[in-house]
């Protein structure tokens, strides 16, 4: 083949998110081969290039056509299943790639897989990016978030298409290069936690103004509508509004009510609580958007516990709670209790990524982070900006929580987000999210903590021994001895 006729980059792994990145890059001028196992999707992809502007993608239906086709060095984006798969398919391809060549893999991989994928392929020559990619299929298409790491070579190699295929905001486009080993996969696991938090919490919002508050869907879908034309001006807001409003095809009312509460999950939520514990970095207002969501699993079991403490004599409290409410301040206190919840959990998920940066010096830029999730991801929202602008002025950022504006915003938003959650307690509606940011910045916030008490269980029990508050050093005491001395 003349090199001429050669595309620029590959994509292999054409389910509805490989289909949409591969016509993403098309559209922007990059002329791209595209390889699937099941080879109709190869079809299908040719046939939207051509519906959607006869755009340069050219099918290929083997492995070996397939790198042929690619431009030296070549660069491989993968996007299939996390796992095994992945494997499958460098094992397939790699036999037929050369030194210097490059894999991306664009799937939603737990980064140490990525890090001995980097190994494996140093020992072929060939470089290789774990690159988190956000923003669903409207994303892929369109503009996603992306967050690529490991091989520095292999990031400038194709820098330039990424720059052009992702998000664009007014400062700049959604990508960076986030560092080495696995950090792409890691920053993107940690924005599905911070993702999980954000659902959870907006989910509470929901909940305590349908149930206390007694708002329909129609006002639910303006209140979201307005919310998003203010701080909380987000992606999750604004699709919140619109699921509001759309009608029930099959019967009365809307489509929202009749949506069975139980929500699913593919991982990445739980790998992030697993590494804040691996890490020590307090993350609840994450862990607990995943508690919910297992708890949500239980469907049969919360039915039959509702029947089983109704008969004990729990007695639902919603309607007390909600009688004598205002309304309008009600809307207007949990506008200011979602958006101070809000900055905890992105708080939590900031700094795992700092504690991980360090554990493997991977030198990350927070500011650099917040920027590239302003467009194209789940998480975008306005106040991205803000977080980006914290972290230029203090990249020693020890907590959101702290920053000179954030802390001010808390401070003004608390007795409103106090009265939220007192209030869902008194009615018996659970909101674990927005509690566990409550306590979070409360914990945080406070100079003297009882842990002192618990250190001294420890010293009892197990001689664990504790430091004291006015001199240096170790100390054990025999606090039995010394309590039943003279009794």
């Amino acid at each position: 083949m003349e090199s001429a006729a050669l595309s620029r980059i590959g994509l292999a792994g054409l389910a509805v998110m490989g289909q949409n990145l591969a016509l993403n890059i098309a559209d922007k001028g990059f002329p791209i081969s595209v390889y699937n196992r099941t080879t109709s999707k190869v079809d299908e992809t040719l046939d939207r290039a051509s519906e959607e502007g006869k755009l340069p993608v050219s099918g290929q239906y083997s492995p070996r056509d397939f790198v042929l086709s690619i431009q030296r060095p070549r660069s491989v984006i993968i996007l299939v299943k996390a796992g095994a798969p992945v494997d499958q398919t460098i094992s397939a391809l790699s036999e037929y790639m050369e030194p210097g060549d490059c894999i991306i893999d664009g799937g939603n991989e737990w980064y140490q897989n990525t890090e001995r994928r980097i190994v494996e392929a140093e020992k072929k020559g060939l470089l290789y990016l774990g690159m988190g990619v956000s923003g669903g299929e409207e994303g892929a298409r369109n503009g996603p978030s992306l967050m690529p790491g490991g091989s520095f070579q292999a990031y400038n190699n194709v820098k330039d298409i990424l720059e052009k295929v992702a998000a664009q905001v007014e400062d700049g486009p959604c990508v960076t290069y986030i560092g080495e080993g696995g950090s792409g996969n890691f920053v993107k696991m940690v924005h599905n936690g911070i993702e999980y938090g954000d659902m959870q919490l907006i989910s509470e919002a929901y909940d305590v103004l349908k149930n206390v508050g007694g708002l329909s869907n129609d006002e639910l879908a303006e209140i979201f509508t307005e919310w998003n034309r203010g701080e909380l001006e987000s992606f999750l807001v604004e699709i919140t509004s619109d699921i509001f409003r759309v009608k029930d095809e099959f019967g009365e009312g809307e489509l929202v009510d009749k949506i069975l509460d139980k929500t699913g999950m593919k991982g990445t939520g739980k790998w992030t609580v697993q590494q804040a514990a691996e890490l020590s970095v307090a993350a609840p207002t994450i862990a607990a958007s995943l508690d919910c969501r297992y708890l949500s699993g239980l469907k049969d079991e919360r039915e039959n516990a509702a029947k089983v403490l109704e008969e004990a004599g729990l007695k639902e409290d919603i309607g007390s709670a909600s009688r004598g409410v205002d309304k309008k301040r009600l809307i207007d206190d949990v506008r200011q209790a979602l958006y101070a919840s809000k900055i905890c959990s992105y708080a939590q998920g900031m700094n795992l990524l700092r504690a991980k940066s360090v554990e493997k010096e991977w030198n990350l830029n927070l500011g650099e982070m917040a920027r590239i999730w302003k467009g194209g991801c789940i998480i975008r929202a306005v106040f991205l900006d803000r977080i980006k602008k914290a972290y230029q002025r203090n990249p020693n950022l020890a907590s959101l929580v702290v920053d000179p504006d954030f802390a001010k915003e808390m401070v003004q938003r608390q007795a409103a987000w106090r009265r939220v959650v007192g209030l869902a307690i008194s009615a018996g509606i659970s909101t674990p999210g927005m509690c566990a940011s409550l306590a979070y910045f409360d914990t945080y916030r406070r100079a003297r903590l009882p842990a002192n008490l618990v250190q001294a269980q420890r010293d009892l029990f197990g001689a664990h021994t504790y430091e004291r508050t006015d001199r240096s050093g170790a100390y054990h005491t025999e606090w039995t001895k010394l309590a039943r001395k003279g009794n």
